[in-house]
């Protein structure tokens, strides 16, 4: 298990819950970026790949919890795209 490795994914992980926070807070699609979601989740899934065909370890859980926060962001993120649809503001 690489200690930096784990250090990034802890970091990056510490963001995630302020930013869903926001978006449930603001209930907007602004100041997000859809391909910007898409391409971290991208990122996570070549990470959780990497480790579950090379590299085994505990780091895994850490690739797994971040890609699901950002899969709530990105849920979040299509609400809102849906809701202000219906309701003109975008």
């Amino acid at each position: 298990m690489s200690i930096f490795e784990a250090t990034m994914l802890i970091c990056f992980g510490a963001a995630w819950p302020m930013n869903i926070a926001k978006s449930l807070r603001m209930k907007s699609t602004k100041g997000k970026s859809l391909s910007f979601l898409f391409t971290i989740e991208l990122g996570y899934v070549a990470g959780i790949t990497h480790k579950i065909l090379y590299s085994q370890d505990l780091v895994l859980i850490l690739y797994v919890i971040n890609f699901l926060m950002v899969a709530a962001d990105l849920t979040l993120y299509f609400i809102y795209r849906n809701r202000e649809k219906r309701e003109g503001l975008k």
